[in-house]
């Protein structure tokens, strides 16, 4: 028989989308009180192998992820999930926008890089709050594993030294071996 055991902190991150950047900033100093403070930050990437939020924030969109400092509990997902909506609602009052910002939280351990949503579609699984989430991308033998439903972004693996750097800092943090 399987003993529950305690559950492992993660490492939480954010993906950002946005136009101008300054919306960014904004959002990442209430991010900051509820996530913890940033400790790695991405390069900006252009966000262009799909078309997919372009009409709702308009065209010439970047992507930015963000990793915080402390570790957490990950049923923190849902939560963090409901403030970023929040904040998206409160930044499109702010700048008079339909959608000046995408936020997507979730979190990298060693084994894997799970984001949240609001679409509850066959591949999530409900996590309370009308939250559900995934495992966008799985890491073994060395290297970030795509799934056939992750992001066309993700699959390219422009991301991945990023995430690299997160799983190491994140593996570090808890005293395993990188």
């Amino acid at each position: 028989m399987g003993r529950i055991a305690p559950v492992q902190p993660v490492t939480p991150i954010l993906g950002v989308i946005y136009r101008d950047a300054s919306v960014v900033d904004d959002a990442l100093m209430w991010i900051e009180h509820l996530m913890g403070d940033v400790n790695l930050h991405s390069d900006e990437f252009p966000f262009d192998l799909t078309d997919h939020y372009e009409a709702e924030m308009g065209p010439d969109l970047k992507r930015r992820f963000f990793a915080f400092d402390r570790l957490a509990d990950p049923t923190m997902l849902a939560e963090w999930k409901v403030q970023s909506n929040q904040l998206e609602e409160q930044a499109a009052e702010r700048y008079g926008e339909y959608r000046p910002i995408n936020l997507d939280p979730g979190y990298i351990n060693g084994a894997k890089l799970v984001l949240a949503s609001v679409k509850g579609l066959a591949h999530r699984v409900y996590i309370g709050q009308g939250i559900s989430a995934e495992v966008t991308m799985s890491f073994r033998n060395g290297e970030w594993i795509k799934r056939d439903y992750t992001f066309p972004d993700f699959a390219a693996g422009r991301y991945d030294a990023f995430f690299d750097k997160v799983r190491e800092r994140h593996l570090l943090q808890l005293g395993a071996r990188v």
